[in-house]
């Protein structure tokens, strides 16, 4: 099995709460530039979706924070979808440190709205797939 996509992140100062900690809410953040990255890694652009009328959404997140992360860290933020069957999906992330110590993981369930209709597409795994130059990275 290859590893999972992932995008180098370091902490930045400004990102961090009173006692020094990586503040809950940029976790949210990390996550969401590494879906962003995997998705332009696969030829997928947000005006792109647009175009084809649909649009990411998020239904569920679960952060588990494990180690603490301070200012000039530097971490790997992974990213992997997985397909179910039905309108929604997994997406699972992991924040690892240099020296492989995990952070945090992510769980998101995602789905793709029909920006017109306004509900969920039946099958976004083939949306996607279908949009994308490099469907193997989803």
């Amino acid at each position: 099995m290859s590893e999972p996509f992932s995008v180098p992140v370091t902490v930045r100062g400004y990102e961090t709460d009173v006692q020094g900690h990586l503040n809950q809410s940029v976790y949210l953040n990390y996550a969401e530039h590494a879906r962003w990255s995997l998705l332009r890694a696969a030829g997928i652009t947000q005006a792109g979706l647009i175009g084809s009328g649909v649009g990411p959404v998020a239904l569920e997140t679960t952060i588990r924070y494990l180690r603490e992360l301070l200012a000039g860290d530097e971490v790997e933020v992974s990213c992997g979808f997985e397909w179910g069957e039905g309108k929604t999906f997994r997406i699972q992330q992991t924040i690892r440190k240099k020296d492989g110590t995990v952070a945090a993981e992510i769980t998101a369930i995602g789905g793709l709205m029909d920006l017109k209709e306004r509900r969920l597409v039946p099958d976004p795994d083939e949306v996607l797939k279908g949009l994308a130059t490099d469907p193997s990275l989803l």
